[in-house]
């Protein structure tokens, strides 16, 4: 039983911290939302419900691919499981476009039928509970953004730096941060659509707000596929890290040029190949010291997986300059 527990903590232990936090939180909201749904008939909370039901499901998928992606390398997976993530995110978007689709649909039979909705206090509370754990889990994505790729951004300096940095972000974190900006977005939108109809006595505004959070939905689908179907198939590393790497190799003082860098992404870690130029003159034993000291430097990189390093002979062209 203590070996049971010890695998399962080991097992949460591994997965994205934003996700998790996210499903978490997404789960209570859904059920508050939910509630009020039921009691009020709002069409707008009936849509952020299934919002947040979407964004539960989502983040519970994506934090058990996390971890699994994080397990060492076996003899019959060589490359470890890192692409794991992208398979399970992209899990994650059919979920999201099935929740678009029937969160359009209700927007516009509203619109077609608009209808007064109750407990106008009851919504407001519960969509400005929504604002305030949604904000919270955007807030500790751009956290995990800075975290993921190394900047000192504090307070509101996370704002630009995650919009800047959020592509060097692991595929996990990348999700939570474009779905908590929808969620968040979609529950300022439906908390004013339910104030602006009860003011107005305009219902059809409630059937516009659940047709406009259906189309966000749409949208960040598409973006996220996009993004982790190309992470499936393999994507070259972002040109900071390139350069890091790049940088972390041509320090070495017996490496003169590096004849080819090639980096591929396998979830939120790299897998680098390279062959470098040394210094001529040096016998074959110390070439090879040279060789497994650079890459045990590279190695050294909390983001490189794995690395495969060669040595050709130095043809007098500087093909790399940093």
């Amino acid at each position: 039983m203590g070996d049971l527990l010890g695998s399962v903590a080991a097992f949460i232990k591994r997965g994205n911290k934003s996700s998790g936090m996210a499903a978490l939180g997404n789960t209570v909201l859904a059920i508050c939302k939910g509630f009020a749904a039921y009691i009020s008939g709002s069409g707008t909370m009936l849509a952020t419900t299934l919002h947040s039901v979407a964004d539960a499901l989502n983040q519970g998928f994506v934090f058990i691919g996390s971890s699994i992606s994080e397990k060492e390398a076996t003899r019959k997976f060589p490359m470890g499981f890192g692409r794991v993530v992208n398979l399970f995110v992209l899990v994650a978007v059919i979920v999201i476009s099935i929740m678009a689709y029937e969160t359009i649909i209700k927007g516009w039979e509203i619109i077609q039928h608009p209808k007064p909705s109750s407990n106008l206090l009851l919504n407001v509370s519960i969509m400005v509970l929504a604002v305030v754990v949604d904000g919270a889990i955007l807030f500790k994505a751009m956290k995990e953004i800075a975290h993921e790729t190394r900047t000192e951004a504090k307070g509101f300096a996370l704002v630009p730096n995650a919009f800047k940095k959020v592509r060097m972000a692991s595929p996990p974190t990348r999700l939570v941060f474009y779905e908590d900006i929808i969620a968040t977005f979609g529950a300022l939108l439906a908390l004013v659509s339910i104030v602006l109809a009860h003011l107005t006595g305009f219902y059809l505004l409630d059937g516009i707000g659940t047709f406009l959070i259906g189309i966000l939905l749409i949208g960040i689908a598409i973006k996220i596929g996009y993004e982790n179907t190309v992470g499936l198939i393999g994507v070259a590393a972002p040109k900071e890290v390139e350069d890091r790497i790049a940088g972390t190799i041509l320090a070495d003082p017996d490496v003169i040029d590096i004849n080819t860098l090639r980096i591929v992404q396998e979830g939120r870690q790299y897998h680098v190949e390279s062959y470098l130029e040394l210094r001529k003159g040096l016998t074959l034993a110390d070439a090879d010291d040279i060789k497994f000291r650079v890459r045990d430097k590279v190695l050294k990189d909390p983001d490189v997986d794995d690395v495969v390093m060669g040595i050709i002979e130095a043809d007098d062209v500087q093909n790399w300059n940093l």
